[in-house]
């Protein structure tokens, strides 16, 4: 049996072979065009898992014939990305950096890239699961192209699935175990690889009752885009709710110890903060983003002492619902009425004829409380 990973062995070689994103890939698309026309920039790929990011990349540096150089954020630190500016100052050809998990990179590092990438030394594509906006410094971000990756579709998956069957020999696949197979795989290349290779490995055939055997044998699973992530996430959230501070840390070590991003769990945090203490203690918010902050600039495995901070206190705060709720009536109430018209009074009398037709006419800067459109007077949003 072929020692190489299987998803290497069946990455595609070229674009005609690729599958999926065709709206970046499929004719005249941007991506195609620029990998055609031999364009050179800076790109984001920001999609979820297993879905080509970094096939695309190797595939756009062979189109441009450029040095190409595979680092990950996770383990990469400055003296890797110097050795690559460096390498690059002697080539006489371009030299694509392709730095995976982008977003774990903190600003320190991610300001380190930035002049070479503004020099063009080199040329950067990063992969990131995370909105770039949030996770990449505006600098570095304004200097790239950002091409969002979708989800595969269950027919592209299934297209994924035969490829690696028939890499590894003449094996039968049922449609049943098919279906599992599309199912586990949730929009995502790499997981239905990945259990087709273990299971082949260890039981040489592909049925449900293999395919679920070979899963059980993983120690403490819990992929990123699977349904223990958005289980363990949601008691996390559930338990701070609840006040139970002792449930809400151990599932806070659940994610620590599977290698979940810790800005991820940060960001939930700063989001639970308003939502769901809100007004009860204002100051929530300004400790969840400063946990937010800790997260990014100190990184694991130091920082699941300060996500450990945040939970006992978020979870130990008093609860307040109101403007959580307050906003998603009034959004209810603008989705069923539209934009009604703003009342006369709150207008700016901007000019001689708006204060003729009573813009501004009537207003009071204290006191007034009828400020709402008129099939809304009256209306109270926190109660």
């Amino acid at each position: 049996m072929n020692s190489e990973p299987l998803a290497n062995q069946i990455r595609p070689d070229s674009l005609s072979s690729f599958v999926g994103q065709p709206h970046l890939v499929g004719k005249d698309k941007p991506l195609r065009v620029a990998m055609k026309k031999g364009l050179l920039f800076s790109i984001i790929f920001w999609g979820p898992p297993g879905v080509g990011k970094t096939t695309l990349a190797r595939l756009y540096a062979q189109s441009l014939k450029a040095d190409y150089v595979e680092l990950s954020a996770v383990s990469a630190g400055k003296a890797d990305v110097r050795k690559v500016i460096e390498q690059a100052k002697e080539s006489s050809r371009p030299t694509i950096l392709f730095l995976d998990e982008i977003h774990r990179f903190n600003k320190a590092q991610q300001d380190f890239l930035l002049p070479s990438v503004e020099k063009g030394i080199l040329t950067l594509i990063g992969a990131t699961t995370e909105n770039p906006s949030f996770e990449i410094i505006s600098p570095l971000l304004s200097r790239c192209r950002v091409f969002i990756l979708k989800e595969l579709s269950e027919k592209e998956i299934s297209s994924i699935i035969d490829r690696a069957v028939s890499t590894l020999g003449k094996i039968k696949l049922s449609t049943t175990a098919r279906e599992w197979l599309i199912s586990f795989a949730n929009g995502d290349a790499r997981q239905a690889i990945s259990i087709i290779e273990s299971t082949y490995g260890l039981y040489r055939k592909l049925t449900v009752a293999s395919l679920k055997n070979a899963l059980q044998s993983q120690h403490l699973r819990f992929d990123k885009k699977g349904e223990e992530h958005f289980n363990t996430i949601s008691a996390f959230i559930k338990s701070m709710r609840a006040s139970n501070a002792d449930a809400a840390v151990y599932y806070l070590a659940r994610m620590v110890e599977a290698g979940e991003d810790p800005l991820f769990i940060a960001r939930r945090m700063v989001i639970f903060a308003s939502e769901d203490i809100g007004l009860a203690q204002p100051t929530a918010l300004v400790v969840a983003n400063e946990i937010f902050k800790a997260c990014q600039v100190i990184g694991y495995p130091e920082c699941a002492i300060n996500l450990a901070h945040g939970v006992a206190y978020l979870a130990n705060a008093k609860k307040d619902r109101s403007a959580y709720d307050a906003l998603r009536s009034a959004q209810k109430d603008i989705k069923s009425y539209g934009n009604l018209p703003i009342p006369l009074k709150l207008r700016n009398a901007t000019t001689g004829f708006n204060e003729f037709i009573g813009y501004g006419q009537g207003y009071k800067k204290y006191g007034d409380k009828d400020f709402m459109p008129e099939k809304l007077k009256g209306k109270k949003y926190f109660k």
